[in-house]
């Protein structure tokens, strides 16, 4: 399962570190191709020597080579790995991983990596438990990295309690276990539309929202891990560009080309999400030109821009799935499940702006979702990430 494949190894400065050198052994007795990156206190626990003779490759720990002035381009090395483990994660790293404090070659990497990243800790009990720790570990999550949890028993200090690091047998098979997942939603083509629209006044104004695209852009991600062929149509949105193979984005601007592309692309499709918060208005006139202030106000005539979901419901075949999203501040309930019945859904996912931390250009949300039955089901406050996880979750039950 892991044969031909690339890995990136992180070692950090932890008394755990050589069971790095067991894990690498493991790893290319797989057939794996690994490249080391440790941080310069990882040498003080176990050389590069011993780390280069198992892995077959230099070892990295600067972001140059002061002898010849050779670069180790973190992102070449976040391009070419399948996944990048770092085993041990110390405290230390972890809370810079968390914060982007980039002063090292392993975590510069790690923002620079389009891979999964695996993750595992390795530190005194108490540490672990800290709740600065505990933060960083629920950030890092967020992001969507993957965790391989600490064992208990006893640790380097004396004590007996969490903080070991995981066996490099049990990482291995997690690993394994992860890049064997069937593909569940493999041969299907899913269409997700995400961020804002904007709707252009003139040269350098447009009225528009605050969407981030965070959410649609996690379900895209979501729906191509599982194997689907995705279309991913995106409003103007800083998300990073998706890396990978199943996902084609569409970058549009306004809804009028949100609604172009949907048509476009709709009658190819299994499945339809429409995460994107299109403007309900456009000006019925643009300028040109910058407008210039000639007075104290400026009225602007506002026209209907296309419902792009009530159109693509209105085209929907029996053999196709149409999800919508109801961002709402007032009857919230009552005003998805009308929404759910006039845009022919066949599931909503409400979320409510009275609730903290949900919305726009947040990292994370708190969902309610409706099926076209009007069965409930509720979910606390989590990550973008894993909230998409819920939603394709959800996909999934129905599609069965």
């Amino acid at each position: 399962m892991l044969k031909g494949k690339n890995f990136l190894l992180g070692i950090t400065g932890s008394i755990a570190a050589y069971k790095a050198a067991i894990l690498v052994r493991l790893l290319v007795k797989e057939g794996s191709n690994v490249k080391v990156i440790m941080t310069p206190k990882a040498k003080e626990f176990i050389t590069p020597l011993t780390m280069a003779t198992l892995s077959k490759n230099p070892i990295l720990v600067d972001f140059y080579n002061p002898e010849n002035g050779d670069w180790n381009s973190h992102v070449d090395l976040g391009i070419w790995a399948d996944a990048y483990i770092i085993a041990p994660a110390s405290a230390n790293t972890l809370g810079k991983m968390a914060n982007a404090i980039a002063d090292n070659l392993l975590v510069t990497t790690y923002l620079s990596a389009r891979c999964p990243v695996f993750i595992a800790p390795a530190m005194d009990m108490d540490m672990y438990a800290h709740p600065a720790n505990l933060k960083n570990i629920q950030i890092l999550k967020s992001f969507g990295n993957i965790f391989i949890e600490p064992a208990e028993g006893e640790l380097a200090s004396g004590l007996v309690g969490k903080g070991r690091m995981e066996e490099p047998e049990n990482i291995v098979n997690f690993i394994k276990n992860y890049f064997s997942k069937k593909k569940s939603l493999e041969g299907k083509i899913i269409l997700v539309t995400a961020g804002p629209t904007y709707e252009k006044i003139d040269t350098v104004r447009f009225i528009g929202n605050y969407s981030s695209g965070k959410m649609g852009y996690a379900i895209a991600n979501e729906a191509a891990s599982r194997g689907a062929e995705v279309i991913l149509i995106s409003g103007p949105s800083n998300e990073k560009i998706p890396n990978s193979p199943n996902i084609k984005l569409h970058k549009v601007e306004s809804a009028g080309e949100m609604y172009d592309a949907v048509m476009r692309h709709y009658p190819e499709c299994d499945v339809a999400i429409f995460a994107a918060a299109v403007s309900d208005f456009t000006p019925e006139t643009t300028s040109s030109e910058k407008i210039k202030r000639k007075s104290d106000s400026l009225e602007i005539k506002l026209i209907p821009t296309r419902d792009i979901a009530y159109e693509a419901g209105k085209l929907k075949r029996p053999d196709q799935l149409n999800i919508g999203f109801a961002l709402e501040s007032e009857n919230e309930i009552f005003n998805a499940q009308e929404k759910l019945k006039k845009k022919n859904f066949d599931f909503i996912v409400l979320n409510s702006l009275k609730d903290s931390g949900a919305g726009f250009n947040t990292d994370t949300n708190k969902i309610t979702i409706f099926d076209n039955k009007l069965q409930k089901t509720e979910f606390n406050l989590k990550s973008k990430t894993l909230v998409a996880k819920d939603i394709i979750d959800k996909l999934e039950e129905i599609l069965k």
